[in-house]
């Protein structure tokens, strides 16, 4: 049983706690931020067990660290790292941490979904009692083949997609190319891509200390791109506008596409309501001589390769860059599409997905224009 503990601090004590701990967690001094915690969760009503509870420390460790900061205030709060090089983990303890790693932070029972390094060293402190510096937990991680990296979205219903996948992949596309070798048609993967006159922000090498800025107007005007691209020749077919995608403007670049051609079309496109809307069905069902319609597996953007065209495009035209007028936009657009549309050979390079030899190309998907 707990004794319970009232502490109460004033203003400038709690500021200075604060700061503090802020400085602590950019050290990495993982006992003193457990420390602080301790004293504020004690400040805020939270009884002794409770703390240790939390905190994953022992009562008397609670006790003490309240005592020493009654008696020496903020001079209670030294820490220093325990000499020597740190204790190294077993390949066992290695195993268990990059399991650990792997199933997230809220199954080791941090109310957080990013792993942090200090929530990494925490829990290897509390796991093993094996303290590192923060840049020996990078550096620990880096051996282990981890890296700091954005997260993406998946599909809750991720088996079933990988199974739509995999169909589309061993069935799917090798009918699609039976069907093109057949009919000697153009196996053409569409799509719809927006650029917003307030441009868009990427990497670019800058002065440390100095991130690099770009001017924005801030008018959410944006120009639409529709596009086909040919996946046996690299032909871009491509139409833009100002306002909204739906069935009819898609129908009227369809019949663009068919006055430009004489082969028979095969149109990979994605899910999109203005796709698959009845006006649409209709309309394919009235354009069966010339057309078939094959949909790609649903949450499967990088099954189509015309996703790395308009990502090139956007780095090439509106990444870091700034448009003073929606003119000024539109001409760097249609200057850059125009270059790609004349250049086949580029656009072919974005197929890695359906030409394994190409795989490396598309996770760098080819810039040059």
């Amino acid at each position: 049983m707990s004794i319970a503990i009232r502490l109460k601090l004033s203003h400038h004590m709690l500021t200075s706690l604060y700061e503090r701990l802020q400085k602590a967690y950019a050290m990495g001094q993982l006992r003193l931020i457990k420390r602080i915690h301790a004293l504020l969760y004690i400040v805020d009503g939270k009884d002794v067990a409770e703390v240790a509870h939390i905190l994953k420390l022992s009562l008397q460790t609670v006790y003490n660290y309240v005592n020493s900061f009654i008696l020496k205030q903020l001079d209670s709060l030294v820490y220093r790292f325990s000499p020597g090089r740190p204790a190294k983990l077993s390949k066992a303890q290695r195993k268990e941490l990059g399991e650990t790693i792997d199933a997230g932070p809220e199954a080791a029972g941090y109310d957080c979904g990013c792993w942090n390094t200090v929530m990494i060293q925490d829990w290897i402190f509390n796991r093993f009692g094996v303290e590192y510096e923060p840049h020996y937990v990078a550096e620990l991680l880096d051996k282990m083949k981890y890296s700091y990296q954005r997260g993406c979205f998946v599909s809750d219903h991720l088996g079933d997609v990988a199974e739509e996948q995999k169909e589309w992949m061993t069935k799917t596309w090798p009918e699609i190319l039976r069907l093109a070798e057949e009919k000697g048609a153009m196996i053409l993967f569409g799509d719809e891509a927006s650029f917003a006159q307030w441009g868009s922000l990427s990497y670019t090498w800058a002065r440390k200390g100095q991130q690099p800025t770009v001017k924005t107007t801030g008018i959410r005007k944006a120009y639409k791109v529709m596009g086909l691209i040919d996946f046996l020749s690299g032909a871009f077919f491509y139409t833009t506008h100002t306002g909204r995608f739906n069935s009819e403007t898609y129908q009227a670049f369809l019949l663009e596409v068919l006055k430009k051609t004489s082969q028979h079309l095969i149109i990979i496109q994605d899910g999109a309501s203005y796709h698959t809307s009845k006006a649409m069905q209709q309309f394919f069902t009235q354009h069966t001589a010339r057309i078939t319609m094959f949909s790609l597996p649903r949450y499967s953007p990088d099954y189509n390769p015309i996703e790395y065209l308009w990502r090139n495009v956007k780095k090439k035209a509106t990444h870091m860059r700034y448009f003073e007028t929606f003119e000024d936009l539109t001409k760097k657009v249609d200057e850059k599409l125009a270059g790609f549309a004349n250049l086949p050979k580029s656009i072919l390079g974005l197929m890695g997905k359906y030409l394994p030899s190409l795989g490396a190309q598309v996770a760098q998907p080819p810039t040059s224009s």
